[in-house]
């Protein structure tokens, strides 16, 4: 990213380039391991606030089943999993983030009404 976007090796910038100094910026984050958690702390509670975007849609039937809780995992492609639990159905929350990075998913399921 860093040699596509460079001025030296870049000498008609295309629309979307990205700045030099926002790579390497992002660069020293990720490479970090208490930046990159720092980044992804702040990152997850102000998306939260702001209405954020989840990366996915994805139908409860592709999330696995724990029989020993009433709980919902499925993998991140980060290592990380997404959790998903009867409460947080209950209260009709369909919006999952991972446990791992700040990606989040948005789970499809129809809450059942007990009779």
């Amino acid at each position: 990213m860093l040699l596509r976007n460079h001025p030296d090796k870049n000498f008609a910038p295309q629309p979307g380039t990205v700045s030099v100094s926002l790579i390497k910026e992002a660069f020293l984050v990720l490479s970090d391991p208490q930046s990159r958690a720092h980044y992804d702390a702040t990152h997850s509670k102000s998306s939260s606030r702001s209405g954020y975007r989840p990366a996915a849609i994805v139908s409860l039937d592709d999330f696995e089943e724990h029989s020993t809780d009433p709980v919902w995992t499925l993998p991140c492609r980060c290592g990380g999993v997404y959790q998903i639990d009867e409460e947080k159905m209950e209260r009709n929350e369909h919006t999952v983030g991972c446990t791992s990075c700040s990606e989040t998913v948005w789970v499809g399921y129809q809450a059942v009404e007990e009779g």
